[in-house]
């Protein structure tokens, strides 16, 4: 049975269920395991950022978790500012004490939600988000979590997202969930892939590609690009 969006898990559950989990998810190999194609999509998405928004000095990590993209994009443009933004404030702290050692720049922490939070708009060159978004439930919800991100980017930056994400047609989305639901038996056997997908269909409301790529044009980006997508996973983002 699906779940109704008013049922799913609240910010305080995914934070409590995140506080229990930073060891893993300092790991890219544990912490991603149940996401097809995690490095690859770390790699396209801070080259993407890199390449897109090279002279880059403030970077804003959404849902930084234990930092694994932060350090990822230290490592292509080293010394940003780094904001480090999260529910978790046990994932707030390692990923603090990872990325301090990876750059001279000043390192912000935040634990919130960025639906609620206040920051200062055009201050961030690169705007990053690794597997948060589909915590976002009503189109409204959505549609206003864009627009802020849009508004906090300078003229130019850029913002680059990694999640899992659905398909409008039925019959498609049926068959990548298919597909899914195969790689996670793989991984880890028919317990595994029911324990993953019964916490999805708790915890996530993930939307299309097509339909994030037309809000970002709606809320005002000029250019968007697709840089990877397999079965339920997608890399891609927009340029301010």
């Amino acid at each position: 049975m699906t779940i109704a969006l008013h049922e799913k898990s609240s910010p305080k559950e995914i934070e409590e269920r995140f506080n229990q989990d930073v060891d893993r998810f300092s790991n890219l190999d544990t912490g991603q395991l149940s996401t097809i194609d995690a490095p690859l999509c770390l790699e396209l998405m801070t080259a993407a950022a890199q390449y897109a928004t090279p002279k880059a000095t403030h970077l804003l990590d959404l849902g930084c978790g234990a930092g694994n993209f932060t350090l990822k994009m230290l490592s292509r443009i080293p010394d940003l500012n780094c904001t480090l933004l999260d529910l978790s404030y046990p994932m707030l702290e390692r990923a603090q004490q990872r990325v301090k050692p990876e750059t001279k720049g000043e390192i912000t922490t935040i634990q919130g939600d960025i639906r609620e939070v206040n920051l200062q708009e055009e201050r961030f060159d690169i705007i990053l988000a690794g597997a948060v978004l589909h915590h976002l439930r009503e189109e409204a919800e959505w549609e206003a979590v864009f627009q802020k991100l849009y508004n906090l980017l300078t003229p130019g930056g850029s913002f680059w997202i990694s999640d899992l994400v659905v398909h409008d047609d039925p019959g498609i989305h049926q068959l990548f969930w298919s597909r899914y639901a195969d790689y996670l038996t793989g991984v880890g056997g028919e317990d595994y892939r029911d324990h993953v997908l019964a916490y999805i269909e708790k915890e996530d409301s993930p939307r299309s590609v097509t339909f994030q790529l037309d809000l970002l044009r709606r809320v005002g980006f000029k250019h968007t690009e697709i840089l990877h997508k397999n079965a339920c996973f997608a890399a891609f983002g927009a340029i301010k």
